[in-house]
C-alpha cells in the first residue's frame, strides 16, 4: 500500500569563517591536533563570562534574510541544561524557538533538476555554541574540545518535505547559500554539517504519521539512504498490521549497513529546563544593523546560474552542477576573465576535471590544473596547435608532473601537424601504398576511408589535424 511521506530536517552548520568562538576568543579553526583552540570560558572555569561574537551575529541575520525569515526585536540567549561529556558546562549557550530565535517563520524555493520547485517552510533558525566532539573506541571514549563554542546554525523545517531527493536538494542548496554568502565551508568532512531527520507516513496528506527521528546523520548521501530505509521500514510495519510498532522514537543511521537503529523512546520532549542566559544582556537589533547586512548579501548561487545561462548560454544542466560548489563556480569564473569561452569552460569543468578530482577523492582548491594552466591548453586548440586527443593528454601529463601545460608540450614535442603540404604528402604516400584499399572504397566500400585515416595518424604520431587531413583525403581519393 501507497503511503504518504512527511519530512522534516534539523540541519546543524558550523559559522567556520569567523577568527574567533561565538562566546570566547579562542580560535574558530578546524585541526586534527585535539585540544590546541579552548579558552577558560569554553570550560566554564570560574569568573569567565561569555561575550558575543559581532561576526556571528551579522552572518546569523544574514542567513535568516536569505530564508525570508522575521528577525526578532531583541536578541537574547538562554542555557539549555543537560549532562553530557562534550559539554563542559553542563549547559549549552542556545536560543529556545519559539522563544524569539534570529529567524522564524520563513522558506525557501528550491528547483530541482527537471526544472520544478518546491517551497520548504522554515519554522526557525537559531544561533548556538556546538559541543565538544566526542568518539567512541572500543574501551573507551575521547573528547575534542577545540569544537566547544564554536558558532553553529541550526535551521529547522516544518514538516513539509515530502521524499528523499527532496530533502537531499534542499540540503544540497542550503550548504551552498552558506558557502556563497561567506559563513561557512560547509565541509562535511571536517564535521562542519550534520542533520537530524525526522520522518513520518500516514494514509493521507492531510494527517501526519507517527515522527521518528534519526539523529546526526553526517552526509548527505546518508540522509538520502536513512528516509528512505525509514519509509521502506515504516511501510513494512503497517502493511503487516503492526501500526503499534511505529512508535516515537529516536535512530540512529548505521552506515555499513545502510539501516536505522532505535536509540530510544521519545514519547514527549526533554525538559531541559531552559532559563535565560543571565550573563549576555538583552540587547535590540538596531535597523542600521540589519540593513548594512541585508545589503552585503552577495550573489547568490541561484542567481549565479541565472547569470550562466542568460549571459554565456550555457544548459540549465551544466549551469546546475557548477553552482553546487562555490570554489567550482569561482574556478570557472576565473577561466572567464582569462578569456576562455564559457562553454569550453563548462565542458572542461563537467567533464575532464571534475572526472579528475572525483576519481582521485580531490578538491579544487588544491587542484594544480590552475584555471591560467587550463588556459594554455584551451588556447593551444584554439589555434589550432593541438588537437582534442593531444588536449587531453597534456591535461593529464600536467597534472601528474605537477608543470604548465606549455611546458608539457614543448618537452614531449606535442604540435598539431596543420600544413596542406606536409599532410598532402603524407596522404600521397599512405594511398599510394593501399591500392587494393582504393579499389574497395571506390567499389562502394566507404567504411576503409578510416583506415586512411588511421594509417596516416599512424605516420604522425596522432598529430596531424584531423579536421584538413580529412578534406586532403577526400580531395585525393576522388582524384584516383
Amino acid at each position: 500500500m501507497g503511503y504518504y511521506v512527511t519530512i522534516g530536517l534539523e540541519m546543524h552548520c558550523e559559522i567556520s569563517k569567523t577568527n574567533t568562538k561565538v562566546f570566547s576568543s579562542a580560535r574558530n579553526s578546524f585541526s586534527e591536533e585535539p585540544n590546541i583552540y579552548v579558552r577558560p570560558v569554553d570550560m566554564a572555569f570560574p569568573g569567565t563570562l561569555p561575550v558575543l561574537n559581532k561576526e556571528c551575529l551579522k552572518m546569523a541575520i544574514m542567513m535568516a534574510n536569505v530564508l525570508h525569515c522575521k528577525l526578532p526585536e531583541y536578541m537574547y540567549f538562554e542555557r539549555k541544561n543537560y549532562y553530557y561529556p562534550d559539554l563542559p558546562k553542563g549547559y549549552q549557550i542556545t536560543q529556545n524557538p519559539p522563544e524569539d530565535p534570529i529567524g522564524s517563520g520563513g522558506y525557501i524555493d528550491i528547483e530541482r533538476e527537471d526544472g520544478s520547485t518546491f517551497r520548504v517552510e522554515i519554522d526557525n533558525l537559531h544561533l548556538e555554541e556546538d559541543a565538544a566532539q566526542q568518539t567512541h573506541l572500543y574501551d573507551t571514549s575521547i573528547v575534542n574540545y577545540n569544537r566547544a563554542g564554536v558558532p553553529l546554525l541550526e535551521l529547522v523545517t516544518t514538516p513539509s518535505l515530502h521524499s528523499a531527493d527532496d530533502a537531499v536538494t534542499y540540503l544540497e542548496y542550503v550548504r551552498a547559500v552558506y558557502q556563497y554568502c561567506g559563513i561557512s565551508d560547509a565541509d562535511s568532512k571536517k564535521g562542519q554539517i550534520r542533520c537530524d531527520v525526522n520522518v513520518s507516513i500516514s494514509d493521507n496528506e492531510n494527517t501526519l504519521g507517527t515522527k521518528v527521528e534519526v539523529k546526526n546523520v553526517n552526509s548527505f548521501s546518508s540522509v538520502r539512504e536513512a528516509i528512505n530505509y525509514e519509509i521502506q521500514r515504516q511501510s513494512e510495519l503497517k502493511d503487516a498490521g503492526r501500526y503499534n510498532e511505529v512508535e516515537q522514537e529516536t535512530r540512529r543511521f548505521d552506515e555499513t549497513t545502510g539501516t536505522t537503529i532505535h536509540m530510544r523512546s521519545k514519547v514527549d520532549a526533554i525538559d531541559y529546563k531552559y532559563f535565560v542566559e543571565p550573563n549576555i544582556p538583552k540587547f535590540k537589533l538596531s535597523e542600521s544593523l540589519i540593513e548594512s547586512v541585508k545589503k552585503s548579501i552577495p550573489e547568490l548561487p541561484y542567481e549565479r546560474r541565472n547569470k550562466y545561462m542568460e549571459q554565456y548560454g550555457l544548459s540549465a544542466y551544466d549551469a546546475g552542477i557548477i553552482i553546487k560548489d562555490i570554489n567550482l563556480s569561482n574556478y570557472f569564473e576565473s577561466c572567464l576573465k582569462l578569456g576562455i569561452d564559457a562553454k569550453v569552460s563548462a565542458n572542461w569543468l563537467n567533464g575532464q576535471i571534475l572526472g579528475y578530482l572525483y576519481k582521485n577523492d580531490l578538491d579544487i582548491v588544491t587542484f594544480n590544473l590552475t584555471p591560467e594552466r587550463l588556459f594554455q591548453i584551451t588556447d593551444a586548440v584554439s589555434k589550432g596547435s593541438i588537437s582534442s586527443k593531444q588536449a587531453k593528454d597534456v591535461f593529464f601529463m600536467s597534472i601528474d608532473r605537477n608543470e604548465d601545460p606549455s611546458k608539457v608540450m614543448s618537452d614531449e614535442g606535442i604540435v598539431q601537424i596543420s600544413d596542406e603540404s606536409t599532410l598532402a604528402s603524407l596522404v600521397n604516400k599512405v594511398l599510394d601504398a593501399s591500392e587494393k584499399q582504393i579499389n574497395d572504397y571506390k567499389s562502394g566500400h566507404t567504411n576503409i576511408f578510416g583506415y586512411f585515416v588511421g594509417q596516416i595518424m599512424k605516420e604522425t604520431k596522432g598529430q596531424a589535424n584531423p579536421v584538413k587531413l580529412k578534406e586532403l583525403l577526400e580531395e585525393e581519393l576522388s582524384k584516383r
